[in-house]
């Protein structure tokens, strides 16, 4: 294709311009921005139902129904300057159209554009009316990734813009790509935002105080939603974004600074000190000395302790590296200074963990203690009440009961809450209304990634423990096909021979019509009559009742039976230092997070535990959830391995917190704007506590209608 041929095609297509916008019909006087999408020429009842699968109803939402991509058309070349498979665009002049029949029936029409020197092609595959918007002599513009073919440059379904000159006024070089629906065309959609954003973007009010977008040179409101979706290059598009994002960041964190405000500044809690006295007496009790990572914790924990602002701390740690050890630390300081303590966990059987801890550490100590939880006998709980309301009792462990607003504390101290993220945020203004404004300390061995830690415990100092106790010996881990299964049976065998124990974990109690994999209650029946006939084997889920699953737990826990088949229901807090073998069924099925603390049941005691992972991936995102496990140790890596593959929501959901969903922004592709929106939103605080100032009003406003009622934060209005 030396010199293109010219040909016109049969039915050469009439070029329009956009007509103006029409007025709309029945715009409210208050607010325009929540007129009906309907009324918007061009859109009409059938499209409103179209864009009603997107969320949008009101012009409020389409302007904020923002891009999730760009196409930058802006590598304008010629075309003997082309290179192989990168975006570019090529302007030329219409110069041959045709279309032809394959050998294989399916159909091609290319059109050929010159820009004076040499040709491309553009080609469309089965799409025999692709020709008709087309004219010879025509100027276009062909956006796409060219592949050299025989003798000249090819672009399989090119972006094609209409050019009348270099480029046309309102042809944008940069293109916005939206989410769409079924039925739902891009051009068509784009065509209604120009509308909007033409009309209706001057009623847009900016709550971003002048001092900050100066500080950040962001756009105002206006300009901004006009780059977002029709700009003139993607460096603005992307600073638009970046502004809107930022906002949608500092909203949340002014709440979350506001929250901790609160609860700081306005309350007091009593001041519980430490002597050099109190702190031998509580290390005595334990039979091990403290890492250095847990005396920083204590330390940290200490000083807020004795303050007169409720501690707000967040101790965070990796599997098997002590964070309970330092809550009953903190307990006992708290009990030390005549007050009472709670620590509360999520499960009946992570409680009764945690109580075993308690009790073997407090064993030769006065602290007079009680387990609350909702297996209690009526009178049992009616008498565990009365000595708590007395004052009888200085330390609690329990379950959610313990929040129940019939508990009520003669002098409650400290709230310690294990495993936060499986509570909710809500459950923390229940927990404060246990005592007057008692000191409060979350824990997790759910190692937690950056973002998450700015968001869902965002008002929360942080106390982080990564370093292992002394002797403790790794985990070796394999990911296993199932063709071995024999093999790791036999591995399973000699250990129990050896005196060990083992976890096979399965995904589901039972087989269903979706799963037809290994369950817990099938796998339990093939072991226990087949490969490990030999050995005591126990069953525990969620569905037992509470009597059979302390009991079976016990049995394990004192070695009374060697394998324990069982679900997720042991993936934290259970401790039993001679387990050290761990099987996981359909390994696929969990999350990197999830299986890193499944692995940590086998990582309590001096011998190196062996994990054998049975999985049948589907996916590459599951087999590099696989990798990953086999080569990493470090939870915390593992947990922003883990938030990069699946995304925070399938990790934390900021949902289930009462948080909502992020429109703008992404925690973990716009974790440096969420910093920054952090540093300025306590900033704010600190300088204006209740955002009274009038610069800040239209902010205030915005927090207490979004994390308001959610964080409690309606005193500030």
């Amino acid at each position: 294709m030396c010199e293109a041929t010219r040909h016109k095609p049969d039915a050469p297509a009439n070029d329009t311009a956009p007509s103006s916008p029409a007025p709309l019909a029945h715009s409210p006087e208050s607010d325009p921005l929540q007129q009906n999408v309907q009324f918007l020429k061009g859109v009409g009842p059938a499209r409103a139902d179209l864009l009603r699968r997107l969320g949008i109803e009101t012009i409020a939402d389409l302007l904020f129904h923002f891009p999730r991509s760009y196409e930058d058309l802006t590598d304008v070349r010629a075309i003997a300057n082309l290179s192989a498979d990168s975006l570019q665009t090529v302007h030329g002049e219409v110069v041959e159209i045709t279309g032809r029949q394959l050998a294989d029936g399916r159909c091609i029409v290319g059109v050929v554009l010159s820009d004076g020197l040499h040709c491309l092609e553009g080609i469309w595959f089965n799409r025999p009316y692709a020709a008709r918007p087309f004219r010879f002599g025509q100027r276009l513009a062909f956006s796409g990734k060219p592949k050299w073919h025989r003798d000249h440059w090819q672009m399989t379904s090119p972006r094609v813009q209409v050019l009348d000159g270099p480029l046309e006024t309102g042809t944008s070089a940069v293109v916005p790509i939206y989410p769409l629906t079924e039925d739902l065309r891009a051009d068509h959609l784009r065509a209604i935002l120009r509308q909007a954003v033409d009309r209706y973007r001057s009623h847009l009010t900016d709550i971003l105080p002048a001092e900050l977008r100066k500080r950040h040179c962001f756009a105002g409101v206006q300009q901004a939603m006009q780059q977002v979706h029709f700009p003139a290059s993607l460096a603005d598009a992307q600073a638009s974004r970046r502004r809107f994002v930022y906002e949608e960041f500092l909203v949340l964190q002014l709440a979350l600074a506001l929250r901790r405000r609160e609860l700081r500044d306005r309350q007091r809690a009593p001041a519980l000190g430490v002597s050099r006295a109190i702190d031998m007496r509580i290390r005595r009790l334990f039979p091990f000395r403290l890492t250095a990572d847990q005396d920083r914790a204590v330390g940290e924990i200490c000083r807020d302790l004795a303050g007169e602002r409720p501690m707000q701390r967040l101790l965070q740690a990796d599997v098997g590296a002590g964070k309970t050890a330092v809550a009953i630390y903190a307990m006992l300081v708290t009990v030390a200074n005549q007050h009472q303590a709670i620590l509360m966990a999520p499960t009946e059987v992570l409680a009764r963990q945690h109580w075993q801890t308690v009790e073997g550490c407090l064993s030769q100590s006065r602290v007079r203690r009680l387990l609350l939880t909702g297996a209690l006998t009526p009178s049992q709980r009616r008498s565990a009440l009365d000595a708590i309301r007395r004052g009888d009792v200085d330390l609690v462990v329990g379950t959610q009961a313990l929040i129940q607003e019939n508990v009520q504390f003669a002098r409650l101290g400290l709230v310690v809450i294990d495993e936060q993220h499986k509570f909710g945020v809500n459950q923390r203004a229940r927990v404060r209304r246990l005592g007057i404004d008692p000191h409060y300390l979350v824990m997790t061995a759910t190692p937690i990634p950056r973002t998450v830690a700015l968001t869902v415990f965002g008002d929360l100092d942080v106390s982080t423990i990564r370093q292992l106790p002394p002797g403790r010996q790794p985990v070796v881990t394999r990911s296993i096909p199932a063709s071995r299964r024999g093999w790791v049976y036999e591995q399973l065998r000699q250990g129990l021979r050896e005196g060990r124990q083992a976890y096979v974990v399965c995904p589901l109690v039972a087989t269903s019509e979706t799963f037809d994999g290994k369950a817990a209650e099938q796998t339990y029946a093939e072991l226990r009559e087949g490969p490990l006939s030999d050995f005591r084997i126990g069953l525990l889920h969620g569905q037992l009742d509470e009597p059979t699953k302390e009991r079976v737990m016990e049995k394990f826990r004192v070695g009374q039976l060697d394998v324990l088949v069982c679900t997720t229901i042991v993936e934290v807090g259970v401790d039993v230092p001679n387990a050290t073998l761990l099987v996981v069924e359909h390994a696929e099925r969990f999350g990197l997070s999830q299986l890193h603390q499944l692995r940590g049941r086998i990582s309590r005691g001096t011998v190196a535990g062996q994990c054998f992972l049975f999985a049948a991936p589907g996916s590459e995102e599951a087999k590099e959830r696989l990798r990953l496990l086999t080569r990493i140790s470090d939870g915390f890596v593992l947990a922003e391995q883990d938030a990069r593959l699946r995304g925070l929501g399938e990790l934390f959901g900021t949902r289930q917190h009462g948080l909502g969903e992020f429109r703008f922004g992404s925690l973990l592709a716009d974790y440096e704007v969420l910093q920054l929106a952090r540093q300025d939103a306590f900033a704010l605080v600190a300088a204006d506590a209740g955002l009274r100032q009038p610069e800040h009003a239209l902010l205030r406003q915005a927090v207490l209608e979004k994390y308001g009622q959610t964080l409690e934060l309606a005193e500030i209005g």
